[in-house]
C-alpha cells in the first residue's frame, strides 16, 4: 500500500508528502458531471455501486495519496427517522428546536446508521486491493447540529446559536446524541475497512472561543477519544476559525486540517514538529488556472517543512477548477520529492 497518508498521520518518516484533496470526488470532474446527468446526487449517495464508481473517479485520474468514500455529511442523520431533502445543499423540512422534539429522536443500533455508505466502503476496499488508504468521514457534532437546529445552510446559523443562549442545556442534549451517533457512525466504517476518517467541524468558526470551548470542545474531546479507541488515525478540519486554533489543537486528533486564511507555516513555527498539519491551499486559486497553482503550491511547500504536512486544499475543491490546475498542484508536490532525491544522491557523490 500507498501509506504515506497513513506514516505521516503516525509521526514517522516519509519520502514525500502525502496530498489528497477534500471533495476530490465530485463535481470538477467531467465524468461524475456525465453520470450526474444520468442521476441525481441522491440516487448516487444511496447506490453503492454508483457511489464506489465515484469514489475511484480520481485516483484513475490522478497519483493521490487517498481515496475518501462518496457519501454526504448527512449520511447517518437518516438513522434518526429524519428525512433529509438537497436544494442543492441539506434541507431539514421540520428543524429541531425544542427539547421535546430532541427528547424523542431515537437511538438507532450501529447496522441501521448509513448502511450503504459502509457498503460502498467495503466495495471500495475491494476494488483497490490496498492500492491507498481510504478515508471514511463524519460531521462534527456541531455541524450536525447546525443543520438540524436551523433547517439549512445559513450564514452564520442564528437559529443554532439562539437555542445555544435560550436553551444551553436542550443543545447539550442534541450534541451529545449526535456525538454518539457519529462515534457509532465511524466505528461501523472501521469494521467496514477504512484506514482513517476526518471529522468536519465546518461550522464551529461561528461561536466565540469561549462560547465554543463551553458549547462544542467537550463533545469534540469525547468524540475523538472514542475514535482513538477504534485504531485508526483522525483528522480535525475546522473552517473558519482562526480564532480557534488554539482550543482545536489540544484536542486528541491525530491530525488537524485548517483553511486558507490560517498561516500555515506560522502555525508549524508555533507548534513545533509534534503535531501533523493538513491543508490549506485556497481553493480558489486553482480556478486561476495551472501556472498560478503551481506557484502556490511551490510557496506553501517552502514555507511548510516537509515532515508532518498533508498536502490539501483549505476547503473542498470548488466545481468550476480546471483539471489541469489538480495535476498542477500534484506535480508541484511530487517534483520537491524528485529534487529532495537528486540532493541526497549529489551530496553522496560529493557533486
Amino acid at each position: 500500500m500507498n501509506d504515506l497518508l497513513l506514516r505521516t498521520l503516525r509521526g514517522q518518516d516519509t519520502e514525500r508528502r502525502p496530498l489528497w484533496i477534500m471533495r476530490q470526488a465530485g463535481r470538477y470532474l467531467p465524468e461524475y458531471r456525465a453520470l450526474r446527468e444520468r442521476f441525481s446526487f441522491e440516487e448516487l449517495c444511496a447506490r453503492p455501486d454508483l457511489a464506489t464508481e465515484v469514489t475511484l473517479m480520481p485516483l484513475e485520474r490522478f497519483p493521490l495519496d487517498a481515496a475518501i468514500v462518496f457519501a454526504d455529511i448527512m449520511s447517518p442523520i437518516g438513522a434518526l427517522g429524519i428525512d433529509v431533502e438537497f436544494a442543492p445543499g441539506p434541507v431539514i423540512n421540520k428543524p429541531l428546536r425544542s427539547a421535546a422534539a430532541i427528547q424523542a429522536l431515537p437511538v438507532p443500533d450501529q447496522e441501521e446508521i448509513a448502511p450503504t455508505v459502509l457498503e460502498t466502503i467495503r466495495s471500495v476496499k475491494n476494488e483497490l486491493a490496498d492500492r491507498v488508504p481510504v478515508l471514511g468521514f463524519s460531521g462534527g457534532p456541531w455541524t450536525l447540529a447546525a443543520y438540524l437546529v436551523q433547517g439549512r445552510g445559513g450564514r452564520d446559523f442564528p437559529a443554532l446559536r439562539a437555542l445555544a443562549a435560550d436553551e444551553p442545556g436542550v443543545l447539550a442534549d442534541l450534541l451529545e446524541r449526535l456525538t454518539d451517533l457519529s462515534v457509532s457512525y465511524l466505528r461501523g466504517q472501521v469494521e467496514a475497512g477504512v484506514d482513517a476518517v476526518q471529522i468536519f467541524e465546518t461550522w464551529s468558526g461561528v461561536l466565540s472561543f469561549a462560547d465554543w470551548s463551553a458549547l462544542v470542545k467537550p463533545h469534540l474531546q469525547n468524540l475523538l477519544e472514542q475514535i482513538g479507541e477504534l485504531g485508526v488515525p483522525s483528522i480535525l478540519f475546522m473552517q473558519n476559525a482562526p480564532h480557534l486554533l488554539g482550543g482545536m489543537i489540544s484536542l486528541p486528533a491525530d491530525g488537524f486540517s485548517v483553511d486558507w486564511r490560517v498561516d500555515l507555516s506560522g502555525l508549524r513555527q508555533a507548534l513545533g514538529p509534534q503535531k501533523v498539519l493538513q491543508g490549506n491551499l485556497d481553493p480558489a486559486v486553482l480556478l486561476a488556472g495551472p501556472e498560478r497553482t503551481s506557484r502556490a503550491a511551490r510557496r506553501l511547500l517552502q514555507g511548510v517543512p516537509r515532515e508532518g504536512h498533508i498536502v490539501n486544499l483549505g476547503h473542498g475543491i470548488l466545481p468550476q477548477t480546471p483539471i489541469e490546475s489538480v495535476e498542477a498542484l500534484i506535480e508541484a508536490v511530487h517534483d520537491e520529492a524528485q529534487e529532495d532525491r537528486r540532493a541526497v544522491a549529489s551530496a553522496g557523490t560529493g557533486g
